[in-house]
């Protein structure tokens, strides 16, 4: 079936550097929206909601690259099997919020037992984030395989899996989030925004992401952190712009060591580690 607008060509590394770029300062600029409508505190909650949402986006695409590599979507095609996507994600994102929300309204409880998810997700990261794992393999495409047909349209497979393994990866970056705020505005937002640009990230990263080999730690950090915080919830109550600088400054380190080791053994060294979820 044809959807009109979609059947487009990938973007090149030029154009999607650029929209990757537009995409982000617009996401960070929806914080003076936040303002308007809140105060600041809620806009510095939403930057580093963000922030969160999209440097875990980064492994997330590593995934992606593989099942569609895996799966024989063609090039033409994985543009619109992305925007149908990450639509699907959103309205699966913003259910899953809402209920989350209402759980940690209704039971205390839910908020340690969300951060120790977290601290054992930092945990599995860190230590085997440089493993191989083969999403095709996973109990979820495991589940997608029984749920979709097999004389169905060649477009649905890579469409709910991409959709499934993104429900996956928000177990670990929604409980992330509410470590920061309850606002389900601003949580919706920060995911909502954060999807938006994953289109032109995955065609600029695609051929890029091998090199970015010490992400998982810095990702593990950050998850670290925000499991830490909800753990200490009671007792703890930093301030958001420690949090901020966290993912920040964990990000950085992370970049710069993988350029330097880069340099170094050059591209032939260890490949880019991708989430744990995709072993779920």
């Amino acid at each position: 079936m044809r959807i009109p607008g979609l059947d487009v060509k990938p973007p090149s590394a030029r154009k999607a550097l650029v929209w990757s770029i537009i995409w982000t300062l617009l996401g960070i600029a929806f914080a003076l929206v936040v303002v308007a409508v809140q105060d600041t505190q809620a806009a510095g909650e939403y930057l580093t909601g963000f922030l969160i949402e999209k440097s875990l986006s980064l492994d997330n695409l590593f995934v992606f690259a593989v099942l569609f590599t895996v799966l024989g979507v063609p090039d033409e095609h994985r543009h619109k099997v992305l925007v149908l996507g990450i639509v699907l994600a959103i309205v699966l994102r913003a259910i899953f919020i809402l209920a989350g929300a209402a759980l940690l309204d209704a039971f205390h409880w839910m908020t340690y037992a969300l951060g120790i998810l977290l601290v054992l997700t930092a945990y599995n990261i860190a230590r085997h984030g440089g493993e191989d794992h083969d999403p095709t393999q996973s109990r979820v495409m495991k589940v997608v395989r029984r749920v979709v047909p097999e004389d169905a349209s060649p477009m649905l497979l890579p469409l709910v899996a991409v959709g499934a393994f993104d429900v996956m990866f928000a177990i670990d970056s929604i409980p992330a989030i509410f470590a920061i705020t309850r606002d389900t505005f601003v949580v919706i937002a920060a995911n909502a925004w954060s999807l938006c640009g994953m289109i032109s990230l995955y065609f600029l990263l695609e051929n890029l992401l091998s090199r970015f080999r010490y992400l998982h730690y810095g990702l593990a950090v950050i998850l670290g952190y925000v499991g830490a915080k909800m753990l200490l919830t009671d007792v703890w109550h930093p301030s958001i712009l420690l949090s901020l600088g966290v993912v920040v400054l964990s990000l950085i380190v992370a970049a710069i060591a993988s350029m330097i080791v880069e340099r170094r053994q050059g591209p032939d060294g260890p490949t880019q580690p991708h989430h744990d979820a995709a072993a779920a």
